[in-house]
């Protein structure tokens, strides 16, 4: 599995789970079919920017992505984007992106991260992202930006 998977996957898996050590991170990747070392997840956790926060119960600490509406600032993350995003396609208010099997998830997490004012919601399967927007007048407008993402990062 490529590098732009597995990081989309630890995207997946921290946003899911209180993640506290790199050997609990890798335990989940292996459970998922990657055969990875610590040593390459330290690298992707630093590659990535991924920070350590207080966990819910106040008393852990969890792996987290750093939070922003710059698109600029998170360049790693739309280069995954853009090596799983495969087709962007809209009709009436809703936008639908078609990716790599087992991609969906941590790529709509990305496109949530944008805060795009116009997007009621993100829901994503295994290969497929629902974008619902708020006004078919909005529909193209997004669906333009989210292609944009997908040129610039290629």
């Amino acid at each position: 599995m490529t590098r732009a998977n597995r990081q989309l996957k630890i995207l997946d898996i921290i946003s899911k789970h209180d993640i506290d050590t790199q050997e609990e991170l890798v335990a989940k990747l292996r459970s998922e079919g990657f055969n990875i070392t610590q040593a390459t997840i330290s690298r992707d956790i630093k590659d990535m920017g991924i920070i350590k926060t207080l966990a819910s119960d106040g008393r852990h600490y969890k792996y987290a992505v750093q939070r922003t509406k710059d698109a600029n600032a998170s360049d790693k993350y739309l280069n995954m984007f853009k090596n799983t995003v495969l087709s962007i396609r809209s009709s009436h208010n809703l936008v639908v992106l078609k990716t790599e099997v087992g991609s969906a998830g941590p790529a709509a997490e990305l496109i949530d991260k944008l805060n795009y004012d116009e997007v009621l919601g993100v829901i994503a399967g295994d290969n497929t992202i629902f974008v619902a927007i708020d006004s078919i007048e909005n529909t193209d407008g997004v669906r333009e930006r989210l292609e944009a993402l997908l040129d610039t990062a290629r």
